[in-house]
């Protein structure tokens, strides 16, 4: 474990539950996405969600004290930052830069945080941009489409792994993700979580959607995917509703999703379907 500016590091995802996870689950819906993936990295192994092992960290005030900052990496993607003091994200850039070697592709996080990271991580030289804002929504009362779609939401099995790994490459080009990378033992996991599902229409899957396994009382719907061809027919619509549905009765006591701030198509949807906002989110380039 390594220490600087008191953060702490690790890439031990048992220690950093230790060290972190009440931190987290103070607030899990402003914490989802470090829960999820620290969770993952728990249950399936370093490198579960990318071509590298992760690395954890905590933050501590001047070393001392109640943990007050975290963050997550899985490479090649960039730090996740959790809640935290702008103060504490301008040391994490510095600890980062002190504690490994390369250099990062950006970093997300809540407004303040990753400005106050990136501004940290290009004071000796570089650029960085905003390059992508997403809104964090928790669901409040769900209402399904009314009328909905024909057809009807089913759990995916292993036959279906081939199909939604095809869509969850298509997922990531629509993103900014790597759409080569091999995206079957992700799919294949929620598989065997069950927590993948598909919108069938007369035996034909029509649109994809998952919900992570509820940690801390929280679970995240993450991908929303249906083919460019089949999309505007109220498909994603009936499934997120239905994944939601599958993610209360799986135990969540909050349901989140994020939403991207330039698409108002999506946000609207999700809206109508009972999700209210928490909060935006920043992901930052550096160039």
């Amino acid at each position: 474990m390594n220490a600087a500016g008191g953060w702490r590091f690790t890439g031990d995802a048992e220690e950093f539950h230790r060290h972190a996870g009440g931190y987290l689950a103070a607030d899990p819906a402003r914490s989802t996405a470090l829960l999820t993936v620290a969770d993952t990295v728990r249950r399936h192994g370093a490198g579960a969600l990318g071509a590298g092992s992760a690395a954890f960290g905590w933050w501590r005030a001047d070393g001392g004290g109640p943990v007050a900052g975290a963050f997550v990496r899985t490479p090649p993607r960039a730090p996740l930052l959790g809640p935290m003091p702008e103060e504490a994200a301008a040391r994490l850039a510095g600890a980062l830069r002190a504690a490994y070697t390369g250099d990062l592709p950006g970093v997300q996080g809540g407004e303040g945080p990753a400005r106050a990271f990136a501004e940290a991580w290009t004071a000796r030289g570089g650029t960085w941009r905003a390059a992508h804002r997403t809104r964090l929504f928790r669901l409040g009362d769900l209402t399904p489409p009314d009328p909905a779609p024909p057809g009807g939401a089913r759990r995916a099995t292993a036959a279906d792994v081939p199909l939604a790994a095809g869509w969850m490459r298509a997922f990531a080009a629509d993103i900014g993700e790597d759409p080569t990378a091999d995206r079957t033992p992700q799919v294949a996991r929620r598989v065997a979580d069950g927590v993948l599902y598909l919108w069938e229409v007369a035996g034909r899957a029509v649109s994809l959607a998952a919900h992570s396994p509820p940690v801390a009382g929280q679970s995240r719907v993450s991908p929303v995917y249906t083919p460019p061809a089949l999309r505007g027919r109220g498909y994603a619509g009936a499934l997120t509703a239905a994944v939601s549905r599958a993610a209360l009765a799986a135990g969540a006591g909050q349901v989140l999703l994020f939403a991207d701030v330039a698409n108002p198509t999506s946000t609207a949807l999700y809206q109508r379907l009972g999700y209210r906002p928490v909060g935006d989110h920043l992901d930052v380039e550096f160039g």
